[in-house]
C-alpha cells in the first residue's frame, strides 16, 4: 500500500511571491520523514504540496513534479480529490467534526468514496480506531461526539479517519503541537506503528521529536525574510543529527539559530 514520493524541480507561490524553491527529494515507502528548519521556512507549504492542499489556498500554485510511484500528482487530468484519497493529512489542532459522533467521523470519508453495507463499515471503523490506538477507550461511546474526547483522543480519532480510506501517503502538519507530553507520546508510539503500513511525512518543530519518531530528516532554511524557502540537505536522521553535510545545519540543530 505505501508508495514512494519522487519531487523534482519543485516550486510554490502564493500569487507572484515564490514561497519554496526547487525541492527535489525522494520519500522512501514504509518510512517516517522529518521536516525540520525555522518558521517561515516553507516546511508546511512543501507538505501541502503533496496532496495538493496548496492550490486551495487562494493564489497557491505549484510548478515541478511529486511522483507517487510512477504517477505524477500534477499531471494533465489528475483530480487533486482523488490524489488527496491517496495522500491523507493530519492537521495541526485536532479538527474532528463537532456536530458528529465518533463513528461518522470515521465512517466520513468512506461515505464520500462509495457505498458500504452497515457490516462493511462496521468492520472498517473498528479497524481504523484499533490502527490509530483508540478503539479500546472509545468502543463504548462510538455514538458520542468526537469533540468529546480530549485532544490527544481526538488527534488519534483524526488519524483514524485518515487511514479509514486506506491512503499509501500520510502527512502530518504539527501533529502534537497542541497535546500534552503524554497524548505526544501516544502519538509517536502510534506513528512507529503505521510507518509498517504507509509513508508518513511529518512537519515538526520539535528537534527532539524528529530524531526519536523518523527515519530520515530534511532541513529547510531561508536566506532572509521574503526569500524563498528551500531544502538544505535530506539523509538518514541519525547522520543528520550527529554529522550533517551542511554547516546551517549543525548551526540549527545546536542551536545557534532559529
Amino acid at each position: 500500500m505505501a508508495k514512494r514520493i519522487d519531487v523534482s524541480g519543485l516550486n510554490a507561490y502564493y500569487g507572484s511571491f515564490l514561497a519554496i524553491e526547487d525541492i527535489s527529494m525522494t520519500v522512501e515507502p514504509r518510512s517516517v520523514t522529518a521536516f525540520i528548519g525555522p518558521s517561515g521556512c516553507g516546511k508546511s507549504t512543501f507538505l501541502r504540496t503533496l496532496n495538493r492542499m496548496h492550490e486551495v489556498t487562494p493564489g497557491g500554485r505549484v510548478d515541478g513534479k511529486v511522483m507517487l510511484d510512477d504517477e505524477n500528482l500534477y499531471g494533465p487530468g489528475i483530480d487533486p480529490v482523488a490524489v488527496r484519497r491517496e495522500v491523507g493529512m493530519v492537521f495541526q489542532r485536532p479538527n474532528p467534526f463537532p456536530t458528529m459522533s465518533v463513528y461518522d467521523n470515521v465512517a466520513a470519508g468512506l461515505r464520500l468514496n462509495g457505498r458500504y453495507k452497515k457490516s462493511e463499515m462496521d468492520d472498517v471503523v473498528e479497524k481504523s480506531l484499533k490502527g490509530a490506538n483508540l478503539w479500546n477507550e472509545v468502543k463504548d461511546r462510538l455514538n458520542k461526539p468526537g469533540s468529546g474526547l480530549s485532544g490527544g483522543q481526538q488527534q488519534r480519532l483524526c488519524i483514524a479517519r485518515a487511514i479509514a480510506v486506506e491512503p499509501n501517503v500520510l502527512l502530518m502538519d504539527e501533529p502534537c503541537s497542541a497535546l500534552d507530553p503524554i497524548s505526544t507520546l501516544a502519538i509517536e508510539d502510534l506513528i512507529g506503528e503505521l510507518k509498517e503500513r504507509f509513508t508518513i511525512v511529518i512537519v515538526t518543530h520539535n528537534m527532539q521529536q524528529a530524531a526519536r519518531v523518523s527515519d530520515r530528516t530534511a532541513f529547510f532554511n531561508l536566506a532572509a525574510v521574503g526569500q524563498p524557502g528551500k531544502l538544505i540537505e535530506i539523509d538518514e536522521t541519525e547522520r543528520i543529527f550527529s554529522n550533517p553535510s551542511v554547516q546551517a545545519t549543525e548551526d540549527y540543530i545546536s542551536g545557534r539559530f532559529g
